[in-house]
């Protein structure tokens, strides 16, 4: 494939559309992948896949690549270009990679090989002692593994990586230390990218949102030339329990409460993300009532609230003496009028 010219090496027509040309590059990707494929020479001819891709999807790249197919001083096929942007021969370039693409090629569920490198699974957490374990997936998609660009950017940084990492309510209370281990793009001394395993520790910060970022330094995608990595940016989501909601700050919180509770009121124990607290229940209260702790909810820079959410339940009759309580309550109540 090296002495073809990029149209040739994806297959397609010089006036090939964008979208013949993505269709293409996700079928040979699928084709010629390491992980996937039992061509000897599928290293190589992934990396003239991607260079060719990386060129002919940007409009700009392409009309220069087009300029210099047609210049007679630069050559055909794909070496002059590849100097003239400073990425050295085809068989080295490992920066077209475009994970977004390839997620949508494969789905959420697709990985190659049996590493923790995954499209939906990137970072494969395992765990904070005898705490639980914690997990990162990927929501927005990858950038790709390498930059393209002139020999200025031989030097450029590694793209940046985006995943999400999920933590546990409790750990946002009081702040933790979560390892991840994941499988990363690395560019060797000879110019080729291979996956290395790393292991990392992350300082959960106390009081951080759901939403918000955690940047790793240097723990992206490899540099295209001789420059740093790009960084790795954590989107925080937090696990919870299913009678708790979040809003920003402020967490919310379903009880349980009698029915003889909410209607005489009275002092109740409750197990919060903030600890136990007694709460007091006001007489009469009704279902799907707040009861509003203040600076209880995530301890963040402007400390939130937490929300008790009233929900009463009828326990069950277990005695003849609790169905008799009940039918003792059904005749009280015989003359009373109750809105349906």
């Amino acid at each position: 494939m090296a002495d073809k010219n990029y149209y040739d090496i994806l297959g397609v027509k010089k006036d090939a559309s964008d979208d013949e040309i993505k269709k293409r590059y996700r079928k040979l990707v699928r084709q010629y992948h390491p992980d996937v494929s039992d061509d000897p020479n599928a290293d190589e001819k992934i990396a003239e896949i991607n260079n060719a891709y990386e060129t002919l999807r940007d409009s700009d790249k392409r009309a220069q690549y087009d300029a210099m197919q047609a210049n007679p001083f630069t050559g055909a096929g794909t070496s002059g270009f590849s100097r003239g942007f400073g990425g050295g021969n085809a068989g080295d370039a490992q920066g077209g990679f475009a994970w977004e693409d390839l997620k949508d090629q494969f789905g959420d569920g697709a990985a190659f090989g049996s590493g923790s490198f995954r499209f939906d699974d990137i970072l494969s957490a395992f765990g904070r002692g005898a705490r639980g374990n914690s997990k990162a997936n990927t929501s927005q998609g990858f950038d790709q593994f390498g930059a393209g660009g002139f020999g200025s950017f031989q030097d450029a940084k590694g793209q940046d990586q985006h995943a999400e990492l999920v933590v546990d309510l409790d750990s946002v209370y009081k702040g933790d230390e979560y390892s991840i281990k994941l499988s990363v793009p690395t560019r060797q001394a000879n110019g080729m990218v291979s996956q290395e395993e790393k292991t990392l520790k992350i300082q959960i910060p106390k009081g951080i949102i759901e939403g918000k970022q955690i940047r790793l330094p240097n723990q992206g995608a490899a540099s295209s030339g001789k420059g740093d990595n790009g960084d790795l940016f954590l989107k925080v989501k937090i696990r919870h329990a299913d009678n708790i909601r979040l809003e920003g700050a402020d967490v919310y919180q379903t009880i349980n409460v009698t029915p003889w509770e909410a209607a005489l009121g009275d002092k109740i124990t409750v197990e919060t993300p903030a600890g136990k607290h007694d709460v007091t229940i006001p007489k009469g209260i009704k279902s799907g009532s707040n009861l509003r702790l203040k600076g209880k909810g995530i301890p963040a820079k402007q400390p939130g609230d937490l929300y008790l959410t009233i929900n009463l339940i009828n326990p069950e009759i277990a005695t003849e003496a609790q169905r008799q309580a009940y039918q003792a309550l059904k005749t009280a109540f015989d003359q009373s009028t109750v809105v349906r």
